[in-house]
């Protein structure tokens, strides 16, 4: 911070707001904008590695691995995202617990469900009641990582299931002709060719998981949406140095320039990808 920001109420016009915008809270913010990014850089792969494994199962020959992968890509339909959220992070949080209690407090003689209490030794507790505030941190993100994962896994298997399927028939029986296995169709001619199917509702599903990210604040992460309404907030010169009224709209409207150049970047990089994939690839009118 600057030397002549150790007296604001000596400052004016853009010396006190550069004072105001580099104070410590504000580097709360400036930090979770890589949060945000952080979270997607994570959440992406790992959504789509589940909706690789969901797609997979669903359309697998044993009859319980195709139950399982269609039963969890019609967990998209019907459910706002948000009950999703909650109840994954939740679910996931108790059901690490209550693992940690059965490695760890076998001699315990009382029930987990106490009501509508979930009580386990304190052991097991996670994070354990003492550890520092940055363990608290990383596992509320862990466990929004996961969540995200989970849910977009869904939308993401839902897509691919359908690329897969999408797959014209007749490369599928030309490699049947040839002797391929269906271990080697599935490497050499349908993963290879779903991309092109799969990349609009992958891309679609990628805008979505953007606008999503508001949702780590409800889940107790400090996010953008966070600070924004934390700093953005009236405060007094009772409470701060930096007095001053309601400023959230400017806050909120700084969120949305960054939302919105965020997705009009993605959209560039998309259209790149999906014009070098389908480069030289003949079209139903006949043209490449």
């Amino acid at each position: 911070m600057f030397s002549y920001c150790t007296d604001p109420t000596t400052l004016e016009g853009l010396s006190w707001l550069s004072c105001y915008l580099t104070t410590g809270k504000h580097m709360g913010l400036y930090w979770a904008f890589g949060t945000v990014l952080i979270l997607l850089a994570i959440t992406a792969p790992a959504a789509l590695m589940f909706g690789f494994g969901g797609a997979m199962a669903a359309r697998s020959n044993v009859l319980p691995m195709r139950w399982f992968g269609k039963g969890y890509i019609a967990i998209v339909r019907g459910v706002p995202d948000i009950a999703f959220f909650l109840f994954f992070v939740i679910a996931l949080d108790q059901g690490f617990e209550w693992m940690r209690h059965q490695y760890l407090c076998p001699d315990w003689d009382q029930p987990i469900r106490q009501g509508n209490d979930f009580v386990v030794c304190q052991a097991a507790k996670l994070p354990l009641g003492d550890a520092p505030q940055w363990v608290h941190e990383v596992y509320g993100f862990f466990t929004a990582v996961l969540t995200f994962a989970i849910v977009f896994g869904a939308f993401a298997a839902n897509v691919l299931f359908g690329a897969m399927n999408a797959v014209p028939k007749g490369q599928i029986e030309t490699a049947q002709a040839y002797g391929m296995t269906p271990a080697q169709i599935f490497r050499r001619i349908t993963v290879p060719q779903m991309w092109v199917y799969a990349l609009p509702g992958l891309s679609n599903l990628w805008m979505v998981l953007i606008k999503a990210t508001p949702l780590l604040f409800l889940l107790g992460v400090e996010d953008i949406v966070y600070w924004a309404r934390e700093l953005g907030s009236s405060k007094t010169p009772r409470f701060t140095d930096y007095p001053h009224g309601d400023w959230r709209l400017w806050y909120f409207l700084g969120l949305l320039v960054f939302y919105l150049s965020f997705t009009k970047l993605s959209e560039f990089v998309l259209e790149r990808i999906m014009k070098r994939l389908t480069h030289g690839q003949a079209t139903l009118g006949g043209a490449s």
